[in-house]
């Protein structure tokens, strides 16, 4: 089971009292605003994580090599004084002067579809890029956090996953290469900790979707809602039983934010844990768009995760979190991004004709 903070451990921390829980990350030099280095800035959580620290008026520094984020992303945050941008693969070192009060470690391929593309990409950024961030923490003394997920429990034999679970991974399956990345990550995020004694923060997250996600990576979500706006058929796997839990991006980043200004080194579950089988999400994604699409079974992919639900009592214990965004709000919400990417991919289509 998981190891729960002990009040006795300092660097493990109390539970926040609730006047603690605003993130107050206070820059090694007064004078000058808390500066970020996050990577997987123009991703869709990085570009999220960078807008809100951004909005709590931080300095940010971006960082990303293109492959997956998108130049819009970066675009929407440039619009602030606080952003820099460097484009830039982690998985080689990054230079950087001046003083850097917290890294944030999400560069990756993180949907199917891009990880199964660029598989030596994704080991080496979960890797090397890992070491590079933590190099670079170490060197300015700053905090790390690094972007996890729930797919260090792979296939899991436990319902729900707390982190105290090892998981069921296959190391040389077509997802190992996501999998195994992310545990590695994890476990030189640990061996930073104990021996150089960098605070390490380490965030499991679950499935999350909202606006910025690219319409063509592949995650159910957006498959679904773009088949349903374009009036095809959405793609089933399996009979459908498979159960996911849709956690909606704003939720998400509450509890990155609050993860960051918490004592704890260990890794904490961030998702929400309401449960629904994909047959019940395909179904809200049908009603809440008004399409009449049919639904289309195809073979489960190897290594798909039957079931996946977050045990997120420790980030309630720690982060007093918990997500507020059930998933139709979250659905009704999302459509009108994917509804105006549809539009804008007609628009150009019929501007070539």
């Amino acid at each position: 089971m998981v190891e729960r903070p002990d009040a006795a451990d300092p660097e493990r921390g109390r539970s926040p009292e609730p006047e603690q829980l605003e993130w107050r990350l206070a820059s090694a030099h007064e004078g000058r605003p808390v500066r970020i280095v996050l990577t997987g800035a123009a991703g869709f959580l990085g570009s999220h994580l960078a807008a809100r620290l951004l909005a709590d008026g931080h300095d940010v520094v971006g960082v990303d090599n293109l492959i997956t984020g998108t130049r819009d992303n970066v675009a929407i945050l440039q619009e602030s004084d606080g952003f820099t941008f460097r484009e830039h693969d982690v998985s080689t070192p990054l230079f950087l002067s001046g003083d850097v009060d917290a890294v944030l470690h999400f560069a990756s391929a993180a949907s199917p579809i891009d990880y199964l593309e660029f598989p030596i990409q994704t080991l080496k950024v979960g890797s090397l890029g890992t070491h590079n961030m933590l190099g670079l923490a170490k060197e300015k003394g700053a905090r790390f956090l690094l972007a996890s997920t729930s797919e260090v429990y792979g296939d899991p034999e436990i319902h729900p996953q707390d982190e105290g679970y090892w998981g069921n991974v296959n190391p040389v399956g077509p997802r190992g290469v996501y999998d195994e990345a992310k545990r590695f990550a994890e476990a030189m995020a640990m061996a930073y900790h104990r021996v150089h004694g960098i605070p390490v923060r380490i965030a499991r997250i679950f499935n999350t979707y909202g606006p910025r996600m690219r319409p063509g990576d592949g995650r159910v979500v957006s498959n679904f809602v773009i088949q349903a706006l374009r009036g095809e058929p959405l793609s089933l796997y399996g009979d459908g039983d498979q159960t996911r839990s849709f956690c909606y991006v704003d939720d998400l980043i509450e509890g990155l934010v609050r993860l960051l200004g918490c004592g704890y080194p260990g890794p904490v579950n961030l998702g929400n844990p309401d449960e629904f089988t994909v047959r019940e999400l395909a179904e809200a994604v049908l009603d809440i768009t008004g399409s009449s699409s049919p639904v289309e079974h195809g073979p489960l992919p190897e290594d798909d995760p039957k079931v996946r639900r977050p045990d997120i009592r420790l980030a309630g214990e720690l982060l007093r979190w918990r997500p507020t965004v059930g998933l139709r709000e979250g659905l009704e919400r999302v459509v009108p991004y994917f509804r105006e990417q549809v539009e804008r991919k007609n628009a150009r289509a019929r501007s070539l004709v």
